[in-house]
């Protein structure tokens, strides 16, 4: 069985992995991970007992505690505050009288009592032991750092280590939960409430409780509860809340209207097509929520570093406070402060923390820009793609169609009316408004092609030129540029219906800053190569491949790999088999398959495909701050430790434990100011 614990006051990263070990070693308990960010515990357990321990062991982890119901408040950070607060009243007059040679033990007395104010839940931390992985922690560090500096009658530098850590905690948890208030705010998305209409009354009910083919008010101002059809008037609706765009979109009879999305126009009522959990908006919070669980290459890397890499570093601190000495007259006091901050210093906190942030800033950055990504590993996918493959019906078009034409009379439409709506294809939109009589059976589906269907007895074919011509049909091609659908009855051709669709309104400027950003832009469609070039002229791309099915697609896309990275973009259940074999998988959220978006990697939430060079831009930017971040923790440290140990051995000058607090804090905190730097919102 499968669960997940929401949590509150976990903050550090190596305090989640320590936690997650103790989870993994409860009998019935397997794999458990502790999520600092998202702040939660993922766990499977066997039965209710191992469930129970592992609460237990949530509960009386540091300062964790369960979080009951609704989202964590806003961390006000008092204690932390009030602790530095006192611990300072202690420090500046002990420092003043340090420096007027004032008594050395009442000194002495009040930097030890800036030190205990500061520092005295670290110590608790440490004294308070959970393993042998406590004595790798951030908290014994700063705790041996302190007690070395008091015991080398250094309590300036014992004191200033507690209180430069304790401000740096306070800072970092500020810039993580700035971060996490950023993804919490995705949840207004939800709609409280919504107006039901029974019969000639209407009443307010739980959005939760709303089933398909339920009938809803949406007043001026309120927020769509679910995904719906808009059943009769016009209105207005802002979806910046789900697309980034501040713009307003026109609905009328018959639109689908996106959970989220804000009626500013006048009031109108909509039929649920899906219940709640089903909806856009569901999606983006699943998907943001679940984002941390598919880790990139750099937080798998700095996972399996830190495991080896902390071990060794304490070998080392332990080998510098005692070979030097060996060979210097036995002086183990001179070494001991470098061997203090050489473990000061290389405590991996700052790359712990600040790239699983960073990754976690581009996923609600994204998101925030109406594209949601399924893990951090496909920001790094989309940072290298080079080629965009795109879908046409759908993706580059509207995919809102309508029956332009019928030739062969009514009973052409009629009949293409009651077949294709057992039909999956984007085009069968085109007849929802028709009403027919006829009742097929026997419906098969023909992916791409068509339908076959008895109807009065009768075989019925319903699809492409092609699909009637491999059933023996004899049948010329239309004259037109309109998407066709063929129909014949007991192997003759009835006739035929034209169909229209548009272009999206995004999609010249969209693939436009494609091309700027370098990627090489094709179509891939099974229409007929002469409509699509007519309805896809004027868009920038180099190249269309028309006439294709899906098999076909997936086979050319391969192809394409060998420009580099490819990424699709589709929102039918025909563009699963492509989107399976593409480096990135991009589904248009609100009109595309249900298995379109299982396929995807990315969701346009909004059907924006303005978002997408957001995301791109977004995904380069993620990978160009994680290097960043990497490089910049790991030069600091090295540089730091390697100047401690060369001071100590040439006795030019000593290096203060400040200076190796800095080393870990500091790097840690302006790491992770860094990582901030995702939020802003892409233009």
């Amino acid at each position: 069985m499968h669960k997940i614990i929401k949590i509150k006051n976990l903050d550090c990263a190596a305090c989640a992995a320590e936690l997650s070990e103790e989870l993994n070693a409860i009998g019935g308990i397997s794999d458990a991970t502790a999520d600092f960010i998202n702040q939660r515990v993922s766990l499977d357990y066997a039965d209710d007992e191992a469930l129970s321990k592992a609460v237990y062991a949530i509960t009386h982890f540091e300062k964790v505690e369960l979080l009951e119901g609704g989202a964590p408040k806003r961390e006000r950070h008092l204690k932390e505050i009030l602790s530095i607060a006192i611990s300072a009243a202690f420090f500046v007059p002990a420092l003043v009288m340090q420096l007027l040679g004032c008594n050395k033990w009442a000194v002495f007395a009040l930097f030890l009592c800036s030190a205990l104010a500061a520092g005295w839940q670290v110590v608790w931390n440490v004294l308070h032991f959970r393993g042998l992985s406590t004595f790798l922690d951030e908290n014994f560090l700063m705790t041996l750092a302190a007690v070395g500096a008091f015991a080398i009658s250094e309590p300036l530098e014992g004191a200033a280590v507690m209180l430069l850590y304790q401000i740096g905690e306070l800072l970092q948890s500020v810039a993580v939960g700035s971060s996490r208030g950023a993804i919490s705010r995705l949840a207004a998305l939800k709609s409280d409430s919504a107006i039901l209409v029974e019969g000639d009354g209407q009443r307010e009910t739980d959005p939760e409780e709303l089933k398909a083919g339920d009938v809803i008010l949406l007043r001026s101002g309120d927020k769509v509860p679910a995904d719906c059809v808009l059943l009769e008037g016009e209105t207005s609706l802002d979806v910046k809340s789900l697309t980034g765009e501040a713009i307003l979109r026109e609905a009328s009879a018959g639109d689908s209207l996106l959970a989220g999305c804000v009626n500013v126009g006048s009031p109108v009522k909509a039929r649920v097509e899906r219940p709640v959990s089903e909806s856009a908006v569901a999606k983006i919070l699943d998907l943001v929520e679940n984002s941390s669980a598919k880790k990139a290459k750099p937080e798998k890397f700095i996972t399996r570093f830190a495991r080896i890499y902390t071990p060794v570093v304490v070998l080392l601190a332990v080998l510098i406070a005692v070979v030097p000495p060996l060979f210097q007259g036995f002086d183990f006091a001179k070494w001991l402060v470098p061997a203090i901050e050489f473990l000061v210093i290389s405590c991996p906190c700052a790359l712990i923390i600040s790239v699983p942030l960073t990754y976690f800033s581009g996923v609600g950055t994204l998101a925030r820009c109406g594209v949601l990504t399924k893990g951090a590993v496909y920001l790094d996918e989309l940072a290298a793609v080079k080629v965009a493959l795109f879908d046409k019906t759908g993706t580059l078009t509207e995919g809102s169609f309508s029956v332009s034409k019928v030739v062969g009379g009514e009973r052409v439409l009629l009949l293409a009316a009651a077949v294709e709506k057992n039909s999956s294809h984007p085009l069968a939109q085109a007849f929802a408004r028709t009403q027919t009589d006829l009742s097929p059976s026997q419906v098969k589906e023909f992916a791409g092609m068509g339908l076959s269907a008895a109807v009065g007895g009768k075989e019925v074919l319903v699809g492409s030129l092609r699909f009637l011509r491999s059933r023996g049909v004899e049948a010329a091609p239309a004259d037109t540029l309109s998407a066709v659908v063929y129909v014949a009855e007991e192997g003759k051709l009835l006739g035929h219906v034209e169909i229209e669709d548009k272009l999206r309104a995004e999609a010249k400027g969209a693939l436009e800053a494609l091309g700027r950003a370098g990627l090489y832009r094709a179509v891939l469609t099974g229409d007929a190569k002469e409509r699509a070039e007519a309805l896809l002229k004027g868009l920038p791309l180099e190249e269309i491949r028309a006439g294709l099915l899906p098999s076909e697609k997936a086979a050319c896309a391969e192809g394409f790999k060998a420009r580099g990275k490819l990424l699709y973009v589709g929102d039918g259940i025909n563009d699963a088999p492509v989107m399976a074999v593409s480096d990135v998988a991009v589904a248009m959220g609100g009109l595309g398959s249900d298995a379109a978006i299982e396929a995807s990697d990315l969701v346009l939430a909004g059907d924006s495909l303005a978002a997408l060079p957001k995301a791109i831009k977004g995904a380069k930017k993620t990978k160009r701050i994680v290097r960043e971040n990497i490089g910049f923790s790991v030069g600091v440290k090295i540089a730091l430790m390697a100047v401690s140990v060369v001071a100590t051995a040439t006795g030019l000058f000593a290096l203060p434990i400040w200076a190796a607090v800095f080393g870990d804090v500091g790097v840690m905190l302006l790491a992770v100011l860094n990582s901030l730097r995702m939020r802003p919102d892409l233009k």
